[in-house]
């Protein structure tokens, strides 16, 4: 192995990756499994927990993890912990996405009529969750001396919604995207910016990584009004952000905190 080969190996490290089994989580730990990290598969639901696995290595293994609820996350901790004995990497990949059922989708969505109940929940995920994550496991990597502690926001942590790609092929708008989301992924990136600052002294480096959108059965003139947006004309792979977030965890991006890493196909360069 190289030294330049060298500085990208997380072998001998364990990673925790929240929101593990959704799309990207479930590249995330590929990715780091295949660079030699020891994966901790958290998720609220870890029913896919054997397909997933098969795709790791063996050092890796699933954890049911609620991070809007500390007792969760403490249990799920002390399993981490006896496992494999340490924590070096942290990926806060847990997330929800508002989604309307029923009749009157546009009017549910409208920032007008957009319910207190998804404000707070979207919100207790998406910032609450990161913050307890990292208040759980970001302090044990603290106390070890350093790691890596990556939080995944969005585009729209950064630019505000087009409304206009949610509008279907006779230009009739389907539903709005709401204000909870671009919100909490905002707010990701200055609470990114406080721990790096927090925790500098101790080692730790906090990064931001900030994915565009992820094709996934989408209804086609969604994809084709996204991929317009793009500067690659297309919507992401999962495998798209598997360099990133091993980039983010291993030593390649030692000299790298309190950083956005912006992953998007130029939807925000434009």
């Amino acid at each position: 192995m190289t030294e330049i080969q060298s500085i990208f190996s997380l072998k001998g490290k364990t990673a925790i990756v929240t929101g593990a089994c959704g799309l990207i989580g479930r590249a995330q730990c590929k990715a780091l499994s295949e660079f030699g990290a020891a994966v901790a598969v958290c998720d609220i639901d870890i029913s896919d927990k054997e397909e997933i696995l098969l795709e790791l290595n063996p050092e890796s293994f699933a954890v049911q993890t609620d991070v809007s609820d500390i007792d969760s996350l403490t249990k799920s901790k002390e399993i981490i912990l006896s496992r494999t004995g340490r924590i070096d990497i942290l990926v806060n990949n847990a997330a929800v996405n508002d989604i309307f059922t029923g009749q009157g989708l546009v009017k549910q969505s409208m920032f007008e009529n957009y319910s207190l109940e998804f404000w707070n929940k979207s919100l207790e995920i998406n910032v609450t969750g990161t913050f307890l994550s990292c208040r759980v496991f970001g302090s044990i990597i603290a106390q070890n001396g350093g790691g890596s502690i990556i939080n995944i926001a969005s585009t729209y942590g950064i630019v505000g919604p087009d409304q206009s790609i949610y509008t279907d092929e006779t230009g009739n708008q389907k539903f709005y995207k709401s204000p909870s989301y671009p919100t909490g992924k905002g707010a990701i990136l200055n609470f990114t910016r406080y721990l790096a600052s927090y925790w500098g002294k101790n080692g730790v480096r906090v990064n931001t990584l900030s994915p565009g959108g992820v094709e996934d059965g989408q209804d086609n003139y969604f994809v084709e009004n996204y991929s317009k947006r793009t500067m690659l004309r297309r919507m992401a792979k999962p495998s798209d952000y598997a360099g990133a977030v091993v980039f983010l965890a291993s030593e390649a991006s030692s000299y790298m905190t309190g950083a956005n890493l912006v992953v998007d196909g130029g939807w925000t360069a434009w």
